[in-house]
């Protein structure tokens, strides 16, 4: 396991377009959003990050998602990582609950758009879609004594809610590689 950080888009970044299948079955669109915030969530069915953080994702969904457009989009290989397919996936979202899409993205294009670099890494966008906040959900790791409570991706959603200022300083998200495909010799 090679631990990355996230790269850290700049802020004010437009959210990058794009159309993808849903895990599930059927597809989702950025086109079909409303004038509200977004959270993009880069994650995967077997990394121990975000195995680690998935209670938390659902509190989020539970907590925020009236009021913020939850998607979460698997990048993967499934060429060396086949369980982070959308069958894994779909899995992974049943056995947590989850209702917010789950999109997969065989060509890793929309990755490369939002310069994800690990998972889980996050991205959340204000209601004319342009990014204020990206970087960890809070200081919790698998194995530190650090809560997992998403403390600092919530307290950008509740000022992001509440018409407050987002500090620029944030941390960076990090985790595992996302596990890009093999390149041909």
């Amino acid at each position: 396991m090679v631990l990355t950080p996230s790269e850290m888009l700049p802020l004010g970044t437009p959210l990058p377009a794009f159309a993808l299948e849903r895990a599930a079955g059927g597809s989702w669109s950025t086109a079909s959003l409303e004038a509200q915030p977004v959270l993009v969530l880069f994650i995967c069915a077997h990394c121990p990050y975000v195995i680690h953080i998935e209670p938390e994702l659902g509190r989020l969904e539970r907590d925020y998602g009236q009021q913020v457009q939850i998607v979460a989009i698997s990048s993967n290989s499934t060429i060396t990582h086949p369980q982070d397919g959308p069958e894994g996936l779909s899995a992974q979202a049943q056995r947590q609950g989850w209702g917010f899409p789950y999109l997969f993205d065989a060509s890793q294009a929309v990755a490369k758009a939002f310069q994800a670099a690990c998972t889980p890494d996050l991205f959340l966008f204000d209601s004319q879609h342009q990014l204020v906040y990206r970087g960890q959900l809070d200081a919790s790791r698998p194995g530190n004594d650090q809560p997992l409570n998403g403390a600092d991706l919530r307290a950008a959603i509740d000022a992001l809610l509440n018409g407050q200022a987002i500090s620029p300083e944030q941390t960076p998200s990090i985790g595992c590689n996302i596990k890009w495909h093999p390149q041909e010799p």
